[in-house]
């Protein structure tokens, strides 16, 4: 395998690091690697061997498949392209950080909503009335909605040809809570 075929993990060993909260030095201490190594490989400075990517995952209580999965999953460019038509159109495809709806026509799914993480409505054309929390919200063209993660929701399009947009931190992450806010 080249240098350019070596898997990059880079972004995912931080991500991972980042999760469980621990700094390059606790990672170091678990790993028997060097700070300024660890350092060099989360800014893909440094590639490394299959041998010290096992320790970084065991350090970070995963396996090196993991890391690889996550890293490519990290690294992928993916065109979705415009369709016409009403329903639900997946705006992100693959198992990734992000996930995107599209909902068109006159959607009422008529069953009620919790995801485990963040979320944002965003209405691009059309109304939709959302209820949350006991309220009902009512959201036309450019309005957006942000629901933080448990919280419980129904929505309907009040208005024919609504496209409504849902945003949310994937089901598969672990979203945590980060206390520099």
């Amino acid at each position: 395998m080249d240098d350019k075929d070596t898997p990059r993990v880079g972004a995912a060993v931080r991500r991972r690091r980042r999760t469980l909260g621990l700094t390059l030095a606790a990672v170091a201490e678990r790993s028997g690697l060097s700070v300024p190594f660890l350092s060099q490989i989360e800014n893909e400075r440094a590639r490394p061997s299959a041998r010290s990517l096992d320790r970084v995952a065991e350090a970070l209580e995963t396996t090196t498949k993991k890391l690889h999965a996550a890293a490519d999953s990290a690294r992928a460019v993916d065109v979705v392209r415009g369709e016409e038509g009403e329903g639900v159109r997946r705006l992100v495809r693959g198992r990734h950080q992000l996930s995107a709806l599209e909902f068109s026509g006159e959607p009422d799914l008529g069953r009620e909503f919790q995801h485990r993480n963040d979320e944002l409505m965003y209405v691009v054309a059309g109304a939709v009335d959302v209820e949350a929390e006991g309220q009902v919200h009512r959201l036309e063209s450019g309005d957006t909605l942000f629901l933080s993660g448990g919280v419980r929701h129904r929505w309907r399009a009040t208005v024919p040809d609504t496209r409504l947009l849902v945003v949310s931190v994937a089901e598969h992450i672990d979203a945590t809570f980060d206390s520099r806010r």
